[in-house]
């Protein structure tokens, strides 16, 4: 590593790293609006036109492993520019698209982007941040990429109405420009102690493996394909998950470190995270349904409704340190595991009768506790990783989410499904919900017990807790 990671820690290093998370999670939300204009506009299914996410899916399951190699071989500061510029590129390229095949095309070259952008940004923030300072660190980290799905809808269905789809992904040029601009001239140049060789065997696999898996869980239910071939799918990609697991415990240096799920915190971080992020895939698919098709408000309605949950979470970052600072890792990680589980089910017992204020309070407040969940959770999976195997941590985690993302709404379409055929199929009708999202609470809420293990001073370096307990 350079001298340069001993440069002073400042604020403004996560805010930048966050324009690349703030693209990414603005261009996603955006893009939901505005399919069923570009299918028009391209003669084509909307249902065909989501391809233009499940591509960026798999783009994404794809490199994210080679994230960490890539930065320790040719530097953080170098990638991370490279992959906003990566990113914006693909950008253009959607705008210039003018057919499926050109548009499902480019969205790979933006997930070649940003499978880099977002786990490279958090490998610089835990290079640089001091220990004590990392849960503030990536609170600010989160702020702006809150932002993203606070105003993506409404500014999607704005410039696709007063102007062009084109447009929603051309906006992303100047924000891609800024972002690299400031990454070359704020971010340290980082590199690996000792860059590990390639695992091209396990990078072939686990991307085989991601992909067919994300790629079979984000089409389950959806009509994509007969059930058959879906199920066909997602078994090829557990098949190349489970060779990828035999390869990784004899290979010298894997792709996907498995040994790190040895360390206590970070093995609780993945897996508690994997079940309570359930939640967090589910409840974009369910809630937006629930309301607009269960409760028949329009879209724009729906979204003034469940805005306040990101409201809620970005209350959250001011007061996530004291909060895990006064009451330790382990047990804030199970008690907010349940409080959130609580949010979720309260869902389920939204009606069309409902007043609108009492819905926004629950989400409010149920954004509060899920975002001081992921801060915790985000923090607590580094807080044993040696300095070695951090980048290689970065890449394990990502991963962990992103499936955890697909696997959120494949269960709640699921358990929709379900709920739907015991009245015989037909529309979707209100009392369809409460099942799926008692079903995602239950998931979410088991990840308590992938807490229960850890220590009682497990992360406290990271928030002052054991200095102050130590008198220091």
């Amino acid at each position: 590593m350079t001298e340069e990671k001993r440069l002073p820690f400042s604020f403004v290093t996560p805010l930048i790293i966050a324009t690349a998370l703030f693209m990414e999670q603005l261009d996603g939300t955006v893009l939901a609006t505005a399919l069923p204009a570009m299918a028009a506009d391209m003669r084509e299914d909307p249902v065909a036109l989501k391809l233009a996410l499940t591509s960026y899916l798999l783009s994404l399951a794809v490199f994210i492993p080679l994230s960490g190699w890539v930065a320790d071989r040719f530097g953080a500061r170098r990638v991370l520019r490279s992959a906003i510029a990566v990113f914006t590129f693909g950008s253009i390229l959607c705008g210039f698209s003018d057919s499926l095949a050109a548009i499902v095309a480019a969205r790979v070259v933006q997930g070649m982007g940003g499978a880099m952008m977002v786990p490279v940004g958090r490998l610089v923030l835990l290079r640089t941040a001091p220990r004590h300072q990392l849960v503030r660190a990536l609170a600010w980290l989160t702020v702006p990429a809150l932002i993203g799905p606070l105003i993506g809808p409404p500014l999607g269905g704005f410039l696709v109405t007063f102007f062009d789809w084109r447009y929603i992904f051309w906006i992303n040029v100047p924000i891609g420009l800024l972002g690299a601009g400031l990454t070359g001239r704020f971010i340290p140049q980082l590199y690996g102690e000792h860059p590990r060789p390639l695992d091209v065997a396990g990078a072939a696999l686990s991307g085989v493996g991601l992909s067919f898996t994300m790629f079979g869980f984000t089409i389950l239910g959806r009509g994509f394909a007969p059930p058959w071939i879906v199920a066909a799918i997602i078994a090829l990609g557990a098949a190349a998950i489970a060779a990828y697991i035999a390869h990784a415990r004899r290979a010298e240096h894997p792709i996907l470190d498995l040994a790190l799920l040895r360390i206590p915190t970070f093995r609780a971080a993945i897996v508690g995270g994997f079940l309570f992020r359930v939640g967090l895939g589910a409840i974009p698919f369910l809630l937006p349904l629930l309301l607009q098709v269960g409760f028949g408000l329009s879209a724009y309605e729906s979204g003034l409704l469940t805005f306040v949950a990101t409201a809620g979470a970005m209350v959250m970052k001011t007061t996530a340190q004291p909060i895990l600072k006064r009451f330790g890792f382990r047990r804030v990680l199970i008690v907010n595991a349940l409080i959130s589980t609580c949010f979720l089910v309260a869902n389920g017992f939204f009606t069309a009768a409902t007043p609108h204020a009492a819905i926004m309070a629950a989400l409010l407040v149920g954004g509060f506790f899920r975002s001081l969940q992921f801060t915790a959770l985000n923090a607590i999976a580094y807080a044993d990783i040696p300095e070695s195997s951090m980048s290689n941590a970065t890449s394990f985690a990502a991963v962990g989410q992103q499936l955890s993302l697909s696997a959120g709404v494949a269960i709640g379409a699921a358990a929709l499904e379900w709920a739907r055929a015991t009245h015989g199929g037909g529309m979707l009708q209100a009392q369809d919900f409460a099942p799926a999202f008692f079903v995602v609470a239950a998931v979410s809420g088991a990840s308590a017990l992938a807490f229960v293990d850890l220590s009682a001073d497990a992360g406290d370096e990271l928030t002052g807790r054991k200095a102050a307990r130590q008198g220091v």
